[in-house]
């Protein structure tokens, strides 16, 4: 019998995709400090931010999908559902930035710990690979035990903490900032 994380197919986003996206963002707005949004989008107005992730170039977007087996969802036409994507964005606005990237990964809430984040990410990096990007950012809300070592494990090392930096929820939260060399 095949695994979750065989069935798991990690393909470029798609505009198909966005409602799926923005519904998997909008849980991390709404439930947890690990984005710093605090109002819910709709899909018009996440597809900018779909858009500005091609197919190639630094800046991507990849999704992991698979089977859907949540008894209280009746599954799409084709029986799939968004687990989880991944990203590469610009680092800063200013031309001198252009070669980093800033990088995140989404799962869907249950979708943690079957290696789908490490399917994401190896699909990522190895897009990029033939890309001028230079360095990769990853900022994570703390605490975050499991996106801390999803990083370490690609290589990320922790370069400085930005402290209080997020109020969210009534109260502040601290961002760890990892760098890796791509």
């Amino acid at each position: 019998m095949p695994t979750e994380r065989t069935e798991t197919q990690v393909r470029p986003g798609v505009e198909a995709d966005l409602e799926a996206l923005t519904d998997l963002y909008n849980h991390y707005v709404r439930e947890t400090p690990i984005t710093f949004d605090t109002a819910v989008f709709t899909p018009a107005e996440r597809r900018p931010w779909l858009l500005s992730h091609p197919v190639d170039g630094p800046h991507r977007l990849m999704v992991a999908t698979g089977p859907d087996r949540a008894p209280d969802r009746t599954p799409g036409a084709s029986g799939e559902r968004l687990l989880g994507y991944a990203t590469s964005s610009a680092f800063r606005a200013k031309p001198a930035y252009a070669t980093s990237v800033e990088v995140t990964v989404y799962l869907a809430p249950d979708a943690g710990g079957r290696g789908i984040g490490t399917l994401l990410y190896r699909a990522l990096f190895d897009a990029l690979a033939g890309e001028d990007v230079h360095r990769a950012y990853a900022g994570i809300a703390q605490p975050n035990e499991a996106s801390v070592r999803l990083h370490e494990r690609f290589g990320f090392r922790h370069v400085g903490t930005y402290r209080e930096v997020g109020r969210k929820f009534g109260r502040y939260w601290d961002v760890a900032w990892y760098e890796k060399d791509l």
